[in-house]
C-alpha cells in the first residue's frame, strides 16, 4: 500500500511540476506578445490618448478665438466704412413745349 502512495505523490508532483511550467511558459508568451505590439505601436508613432485629447482641447479653444477675432474684425471694417448717403432721386425738368 505504501507504494501506491509513493507513486501517486510522484504523479502529483509531477503534475504540480508541469502545471507550474506551464503557467511560467504563459507568462512568458504574455509578455512577447506584449513587447511586440509595445514594438509595433511605437514604430507606427501613434499618439498616446492622453496628448491626443489635450491637442484637441487646444484646437477646439483656438477655432473659438478664431470665430470671435473674424466677428471682431467684421465689425471693425464695417464701422471703418464710409456710410454712403442716400442717393436723392435727380429732379427730372419738364421740357416747355
Amino acid at each position: 500500500m505504501q507504494t501506491n502512495s509513493k507513486v501517486f505523490d510522484d504523479l502529483a508532483r509531477l503534475a504540480s511540476g508541469a502545471l507550474g511550467t506551464a503557467q511560467g511558459v504563459k507568462g512568458e508568451w504574455d509578455n512577447l506578445v506584449r513587447q511586440k505590439i509595445e514594438k509595433m505601436v511605437f514604430d507606427m508613432d501613434l499618439v498616446p490618448r492622453e496628448e491626443y485629447d489635450a491637442l484637441r482641447a487646444m484646437v477646439v479653444k483656438l477655432v473659438d478665438t478664431v470665430e470671435a477675432q473674424e466677428v471682431k474684425i467684421a465689425a471693425l471694417e464695417a464701422a471703418q466704412k464710409p456710410k454712403a448717403a442716400p442717393r436723392k432721386k435727380a429732379a427730372t425738368t419738364k421740357k416747355a413745349e
